[in-house]
């Protein structure tokens, strides 16, 4: 993708809300996070929200609206039994998938020396193992692009969940707020 952000769709009022998102989980968390619309009450989560685990994110939400499902990157490939519980159990019928701009799961290959020096310092674990742990796990956390990682993982979802509404967004640490993906080859918004 040659413009990183050329796809994002701002959100700053309600009526930034495409219609179809209106009074959806989806439209819901647009008006409670970016618009600071006041947070509604609710018995039963309404909404999957999978999300990097990065401390830089935190969301407005009301109590109760959401699972959510933070991991590396937003990688949510190895935790799809947690999302098959929220659907089966929970009855969640929509999934948002969430990245964000300077993620630190792109690239990992350039992290290799900090995060092996890392985990000596910190974790007492010696050189090799720490090695063997990065050059073991490292590329199955690998996103790449992080707009293309969540449109791939998007479309994936949808497949696998047929009757569960699967929709990417995007969340800038610049403004802490949520964007939508405009339709980029048939995918997204």
């Amino acid at each position: 993708m040659t413009n990183y952000f050329s796809c994002l769709k701002p959100v700053r009022s309600a009526a930034d809300i495409p219609k179809i998102l209106r009074r959806t989980p989806f439209g819901r968390l647009l008006e409670y996070h970016n618009c600071g619309q006041p947070l509604g009450k609710y018995d039963k989560a309404k909404l999957l929200i999978c999300m990097c685990m990065d401390n830089r994110k935190q969301l407005r939400l009301p109590d109760n609206f959401a699972y959510i499902l933070r991991t590396g990157g937003g990688n949510i490939r190895y935790s799809e039994f947690k999302i098959s519980y929220a659907v089966g159990i929970g009855g969640v019928r929509h999934i948002v998938l969430i990245a964000h701009d300077n993620c630190g799961m792109v690239n990992l290959a350039s992290k290799r020396g900090a995060f092996v020096s890392g985990l000596v310092k910190n974790a007492g674990w010696t050189h090799k193992r720490a090695m063997e742990h990065f050059l073991t796990y490292a590329p199955l956390f690998e996103i790449g692009n992080e707009i293309e990682f969540v449109l791939a993982e998007a479309r994936r979802l949808n497949l696998k969940y047929p009757r569960v509404k699967v929709l990417p967004m995007f969340y800038r640490m610049a403004d802490k707020k949520l964007y939508l993906i405009k339709q980029v080859q048939g995918s997204a918004v």
